[in-house]
């Protein structure tokens, strides 16, 4: 098995975030650069727009992610003064990239470069246990779980909404379903579904009609990750009444420097920590806000995730996630 090389003073591996799915990215930044024996320098995080971009420490904590991380690798606040990261070259990584992939495709222009901007992709949705993840190491289930926490503020507004989901509904026993399901993203991915054998989308309605068929009362509450109300959302609200979006649950301020920014990678960020806090998780589609939701809920033991199917039974627990029923998320070969 192919272990780290020494540390070689100066060079600096330059990581670039492509979205929120950050912990999955980050895990991959630290075998890579643990492996080289490189300097990881903070990443900007970069939405879908040009325009939506983050300082790390605008959305997570710094001093935790340098402090946990002591010891493993080196990590930088800034990119050096000498380096500008656009001409850094890139080098494309797999989500999950192994050792070997690291070593032929990455150590050899590291070793020449010095520098690198390192860029990870997902080439599959799904995050399954694997040949090659039977075995995860301690570090990056550290990376996965433990390293990215939100920083303080941008925490306190999640726990926030959080407590207004639990406290709006005083039948609601304190206990609150977080639907993924955004409009925008219905239409993108869900295109030309009814033509296939197997139903993998759901609008408002039929995520209600499911709801309803699986016996939730109608007094349910319900957080959408869809930031406004619109109006094809009204025959979900027909059946749950007490169902909320980001809008509906934010205080003016935090709307005001939240919702208005535009900033599409802060809204899933507190959509991802409101989902895996939940009582019930329910995907309106499958996607990799699902499967991330996921790891996150396994990890902290609240693996009620319900899936909708054309099935006809009434039972919660044959909608429960093959993630779960089977064990084979990611998640399980760090949590057993």
């Amino acid at each position: 098995m192919l272990g780290p090389r020494p540390h070689n003073e100066g060079n600096c591996l330059v990581m670039l975030i492509l979205d929120m799915m950050s912990f999955h990215l980050i895990a991959d930044a630290i075998k890579v650069a643990r492996y080289l024996g490189a300097t990881l320098v903070l990443p900007n995080i970069q939405g879908s727009k040009s325009s939506d971009k983050r300082n790390f420490e605008e959305i997570y904590d710094v001093e935790k992610f340098i402090r946990t991380l002591d010891g493993i690798i080196e990590v930088a606040r800034d990119h050096p003064a000498l380096v500008s990261s656009e001409k850094l070259p890139v080098v494309r990584v797999p989500n999950r990239v192994c050792e070997t992939y690291i070593a032929t495709k990455v150590e050899p222009l590291f070793r020449i470069k010095g520098n690198l901007r390192l860029e990870i992709y997902y080439p599959s949705l799904i995050m399954t246990k694997g040949k090659e993840t039977q075995y995860v190491d301690p570090y990056s289930c550290l990376a996965m779980f433990e390293i990215l926490q939100l920083q303080p503020r941008l925490q306190q507004v999640v726990n926030s909404m959080i407590w207004r989901l639990k406290t709006l509904n005083q039948k609601s026993n304190g206990q609150y379903i977080a639907v993924h399901l955004r409009v925008e993203m219905l239409e993108k991915k869900c295109k030309g579904n009814e033509a296939r054998r197997r139903k993998r989308c759901y609008n408002a309605q039929e995520i209600g009609e499911f709801l309803k068929k699986v016996d939730f009362q109608t007094n349910t509450t319900i957080y959408l990750t869809e930031s406004r109300w619109q109006t094809s959302l009204d025959a979900l609200r027909d059946i749950y009444p007490n169902t909320y979006t980001k809008e509906d649950i934010m205080s003016a301020k935090e709307k005001a420097n939240l919702l208005s920014s535009g900033s599409s990678e802060l809204e899933k960020v507190i959509d991802f920590h409101i989902c895996s806090e939940s009582d019930v998780f329910v995907p309106a589609v499958s996607c990799l806000f699902y499967a991330t939701v996921i790891g996150k809920r396994i990890a902290s033991g609240k693996t009620q995730i319900l899936v909708p199917a054309q099935m006809t039974s009434p039972s919660r627990r044959d909608y429960i996630s093959p993630y779960i029923s089977e064990k084979n998320h990611l998640a399980y070969s760090c949590f057993c």
